[in-house]
């Protein structure tokens, strides 16, 4: 399984997030770090642009030995559709670089789904009942290649990459994971200043409890 993780520095909430930093940690390496405890993922490549902006990112990235793609800035999907064609893998894992605390537990389980081979899509955002910053989308790739001409029409599409397939789902099988509990009012992604803090709270006390897995990681973010 190829798994593409998309991060940009030029965040209007919060310029330069990718590479933040959480106890002493950049922001992608510890979403990288979690991806790598997956049982399931073979590839992992980091999709960013060829702005000046985010040299940083591929600095980051050459100095660590992690994979990466730059591509367009405006245009997401084409990148998701470059690094595909220059990847011999059927199917693919979309994480966002503002998800530090991705499970990735979470993943193998959806992983394992989706190689039921029963489905186009796999994810749990269709009906989100998980919380933001655990966003999972498994997709084939020749499904996400064929509707590309689709998908570039739209600038709202090219920017966000899936909802074209959302917004269209009759056409597609798509099997959305969906929690038992609704965690959907958790924020467990970095987006502005105010979030970072509160995530930097979080990870120190799940240090310090030894606190590990999407759900105990949403109870104890109430509590902070």
């Amino acid at each position: 399984m190829l798994c593409i993780v998309q991060s940009r520095m030029s965040s209007k909430r919060l310029p330069g997030k990718a590479l933040l930093k959480i106890n002493k940690e950049p922001i992608l390496q510890r979403i990288i770090k979690n991806l790598k405890y997956s049982n399931r993922i073979d590839k992992i490549i980091v999709a960013t642009s060829n702005k000046s902006s985010d040299l940083p990112i591929i600095s980051f990235c050459k100095k660590k030995k992690i994979n990466f793609f730059a591509g367009e800035l405006s245009n997401v999907a084409k990148r998701y559709k470059d690094i595909l064609e220059n990847n011999n893998f059927q199917y693919f894992l979309r994480i966002s670089g503002d998800s530090p605390l991705v499970d990735y537990k979470l993943i193998d389980l959806m992983i394992k789904k989706f190689m039921t081979k029963k489905f186009d899509i796999v994810t749990n955002i269709l009906e989100r009942s998980y919380p933001k910053g655990q966003s999972i989308e498994i997709l084939k790739s020749k499904i996400f290649i064929a509707n590309y001409k689709k998908i570039k029409k739209n600038k709202f599409y090219k920017e966000h990459v899936t909802p074209y397939f959302y917004d269209n789902y009759s056409k597609f099988k798509i099997f959305n994971f969906k929690s038992k509990k609704d965690f959907s009012s958790i924020n467990l992604s970095i987006d502005t200043p105010k979030d970072l803090k509160k995530i930097k709270k979080l990870v120190k006390l799940m240090n310090i409890k030894k606190i590990t897995g999407w759900k105990k990681i949403a109870i104890n973010y109430k509590n902070i």
